[in-house]
Protein backbone atom coordinates (compact mmCIF):
# COMPACT_ATOMS: atom_id res chain seq x y z
CA UNK A 1 0.00 0.00 0.00
CA UNK A 2 1.66 3.26 -1.04
CA UNK A 3 0.84 6.60 0.56
CA UNK A 4 -1.45 7.66 -2.30
CA UNK A 5 -3.74 4.65 -1.80
CA UNK A 6 -3.83 4.76 1.98
CA UNK A 7 -7.48 4.48 3.04
CA UNK A 8 -9.05 6.48 5.85
CA UNK A 9 -10.78 4.39 8.50
CA UNK A 10 -12.87 5.05 11.59
CA UNK A 11 -11.54 3.38 14.74
CA UNK A 12 -14.25 1.13 16.12
CA UNK A 13 -13.97 0.52 19.86
CA UNK A 14 -13.35 -3.08 20.86
CA UNK A 15 -14.64 -4.58 24.09
CA UNK A 16 -13.76 -7.94 25.64
CA UNK A 17 -15.16 -9.30 28.90
CA UNK A 18 -13.66 -12.20 30.82
CA UNK A 19 -14.37 -13.99 34.06
CA UNK A 20 -11.33 -14.03 36.33
CA UNK A 21 -10.66 -17.66 37.28
CA UNK A 22 -8.58 -19.32 40.05
CA UNK A 23 -5.75 -20.20 37.65
CA UNK A 24 -5.09 -16.44 37.33
CA UNK A 25 -4.69 -15.86 41.08
CA UNK A 26 -1.62 -14.92 43.05
CA UNK A 27 -1.06 -16.05 46.66
CA UNK A 28 -3.36 -13.37 48.08
CA UNK A 29 -6.35 -14.38 45.96
CA UNK A 30 -6.13 -11.40 43.65
CA UNK A 31 -5.60 -11.81 39.94
CA UNK A 32 -1.88 -11.84 39.16
CA UNK A 33 -0.70 -8.66 37.44
CA UNK A 34 1.06 -10.73 34.79
CA UNK A 35 -2.24 -12.38 33.83
CA UNK A 36 -3.80 -8.94 33.34
CA UNK A 37 -0.78 -7.75 31.30
CA UNK A 38 -1.11 -10.76 29.00
CA UNK A 39 -4.80 -10.06 28.41
CA UNK A 40 -4.10 -6.35 27.89
CA UNK A 41 -1.59 -7.25 25.16
CA UNK A 42 -4.09 -9.59 23.51
CA UNK A 43 -6.80 -6.92 23.58
CA UNK A 44 -4.43 -4.30 22.12
CA UNK A 45 -3.45 -6.79 19.40
CA UNK A 46 -7.08 -7.53 18.54
CA UNK A 47 -7.96 -3.83 18.40
CA UNK A 48 -4.97 -2.82 16.25
CA UNK A 49 -5.22 -5.85 13.93
CA UNK A 50 -8.95 -5.25 13.45
CA UNK A 51 -8.35 -1.59 12.64
CA UNK A 52 -5.40 -2.10 10.29
CA UNK A 53 -6.42 -5.46 8.80
CA UNK A 54 -2.75 -6.42 9.29
CA UNK A 55 -0.69 -8.62 11.57
CA UNK A 56 0.63 -6.38 14.36
CA UNK A 57 3.29 -6.62 17.05
CA UNK A 58 3.69 -4.81 20.35
CA UNK A 59 6.36 -2.12 20.25
CA UNK A 60 5.78 -0.74 23.75
CA UNK A 61 3.33 -0.32 26.56
CA UNK A 62 3.19 2.74 28.77
CA UNK A 63 3.32 2.41 32.51
CA UNK A 64 0.63 0.15 33.90
CA UNK A 65 -0.46 1.16 37.38
CA UNK A 66 -2.74 -1.30 39.12
CA UNK A 67 -4.99 1.10 41.00
CA UNK A 68 -7.05 -1.64 42.63
CA UNK A 69 -6.81 -5.40 42.94
CA UNK A 70 -8.97 -7.54 40.69
CA UNK A 71 -10.42 -10.56 42.49
CA UNK A 72 -11.04 -14.06 41.25
CA UNK A 73 -14.72 -14.37 40.31
CA UNK A 74 -15.04 -10.82 39.00
CA UNK A 75 -15.99 -10.00 35.43
CA UNK A 76 -13.37 -7.79 33.83
CA UNK A 77 -14.11 -5.70 30.77
CA UNK A 78 -11.28 -4.42 28.60
CA UNK A 79 -12.30 -1.41 26.49
CA UNK A 80 -9.87 -0.63 23.67
CA UNK A 81 -9.69 1.91 20.88
CA UNK A 82 -7.10 3.11 18.37
CA UNK A 83 -6.36 6.70 19.42
CA UNK A 84 -3.61 7.63 16.97
CA UNK A 85 -1.92 6.26 13.86
CA UNK A 86 1.40 7.02 12.26
CA UNK A 87 2.62 5.38 9.08
CA UNK A 88 2.83 1.84 10.47
CA UNK A 89 2.23 2.36 14.18
CA UNK A 90 -0.94 2.77 16.20
CA UNK A 91 -1.57 3.81 19.78
CA UNK A 92 -4.23 1.65 21.40
CA UNK A 93 -5.74 2.82 24.67
CA UNK A 94 -7.15 0.13 26.97
CA UNK A 95 -9.36 0.82 29.98
CA UNK A 96 -9.98 -1.98 32.49
CA UNK A 97 -13.23 -2.23 34.47
CA UNK A 98 -13.73 -4.93 37.13
CA UNK A 99 -17.24 -5.88 38.18
CA UNK A 100 -18.36 -7.79 41.24
CA UNK A 101 -20.99 -10.07 39.69
CA UNK A 102 -22.92 -10.38 42.99
CA UNK A 103 -23.23 -6.69 43.89
CA UNK A 104 -22.88 -5.20 40.40
CA UNK A 105 -20.23 -2.77 41.72
CA UNK A 106 -17.88 -1.65 38.93
CA UNK A 107 -14.37 -0.25 39.43
CA UNK A 108 -11.92 1.30 37.00
CA UNK A 109 -8.79 -0.67 37.91
CA UNK A 110 -6.32 0.64 35.35
CA UNK A 111 -5.71 2.14 31.92
CA UNK A 112 -2.69 1.97 29.68
CA UNK A 113 -1.51 2.69 26.15
CA UNK A 114 0.11 0.23 23.75
CA UNK A 115 2.07 1.13 20.64
CA UNK A 116 1.42 -1.54 18.03
CA UNK A 117 3.19 -1.81 14.66
CA UNK A 118 1.73 -3.38 11.51
CA UNK A 119 3.84 -5.96 9.67
CA UNK A 120 3.51 -7.49 6.22
CA UNK A 121 3.97 -11.17 5.30
CA UNK A 122 7.75 -10.69 5.13
CA UNK A 123 7.88 -9.14 8.62
CA UNK A 124 8.52 -5.59 7.37
CA UNK A 125 6.58 -2.62 8.69
CA UNK A 126 3.65 -1.71 6.49
CA UNK A 127 1.33 1.26 6.17
CA UNK A 128 -1.90 1.37 8.14
CA UNK A 129 -5.05 3.30 7.20
CA UNK A 130 -5.24 6.93 8.23
CA UNK A 131 -7.50 7.57 11.21
CA UNK A 132 -10.77 9.36 10.49
CA UNK A 133 -11.58 11.64 13.41
CA UNK A 134 -15.34 12.09 13.63
CA UNK A 135 -16.28 13.11 17.17
CA UNK A 136 -14.80 15.61 19.58
CA UNK A 137 -13.77 12.62 21.73
CA UNK A 138 -11.88 11.10 18.73
CA UNK A 139 -10.07 14.39 18.19
CA UNK A 140 -9.22 14.78 21.89
CA UNK A 141 -7.87 11.20 22.05
CA UNK A 142 -5.78 11.86 18.94
CA UNK A 143 -4.24 15.04 20.39
CA UNK A 144 -3.56 13.36 23.76
CA UNK A 145 -1.96 10.38 21.97
CA UNK A 146 0.21 12.68 19.88
CA UNK A 147 1.40 14.40 23.08
CA UNK A 148 2.10 11.00 24.69
CA UNK A 149 4.11 10.00 21.61
CA UNK A 150 6.23 13.13 21.99
CA UNK A 151 6.78 12.35 25.69
CA UNK A 152 7.72 8.74 24.86
CA UNK A 153 10.35 9.96 22.41
CA UNK A 154 11.76 12.44 24.94
CA UNK A 155 11.74 9.77 27.65
CA UNK A 156 13.55 7.33 25.35
CA UNK A 157 16.29 9.91 24.74
CA UNK A 158 16.63 10.56 28.47
CA UNK A 159 16.91 6.84 29.22
CA UNK A 160 19.50 6.46 26.48
CA UNK A 161 21.57 9.31 27.98
CA UNK A 162 21.30 7.79 31.47
CA UNK A 163 22.36 4.38 30.17
CA UNK A 164 25.26 5.86 28.24
CA UNK A 165 26.57 7.81 31.24
CA UNK A 166 25.82 5.45 34.13
CA UNK A 167 26.12 2.02 32.49
CA UNK A 168 28.46 2.37 29.54
CA UNK A 169 30.87 5.08 30.74
CA UNK A 170 30.55 4.74 34.52
CA UNK A 171 34.25 3.99 34.80
CA UNK A 172 35.00 7.52 33.57
CA UNK A 173 32.99 9.16 36.39
CA UNK A 174 34.76 10.67 39.36
CA UNK A 175 33.82 9.69 42.90
CA UNK A 176 32.66 13.28 43.56
CA UNK A 177 30.41 13.19 40.47
CA UNK A 178 28.83 9.93 41.65
CA UNK A 179 28.31 11.24 45.20
CA UNK A 180 26.76 14.46 43.90
CA UNK A 181 24.28 12.49 41.82
CA UNK A 182 23.25 10.18 44.65
CA UNK A 183 20.35 10.98 46.93
CA UNK A 184 20.89 11.98 50.58
CA UNK A 185 19.80 8.63 51.98
CA UNK A 186 22.34 6.74 49.86
CA UNK A 187 25.13 9.20 50.66
CA UNK A 188 24.55 8.62 54.37
CA UNK A 189 25.24 4.88 53.87
CA UNK A 190 28.66 5.51 52.30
Amino acid sequence: MNTAERPITIAEPLEMTMLMTPDMANFSGAVHGGAILKILDQVAYACAAHYSKQYVVTLSVDQVHFREAIRVGELVTFKACVNYVGRSSMEVGVKVIAENIHSGERRHTNSCYFTMVAKDEAGRTTLVPELKLVTQKDKARFVAAKLRKKLRMEHEQQLKAIHEKWNTHFIDLSEDEVKAAMSDEYQAML
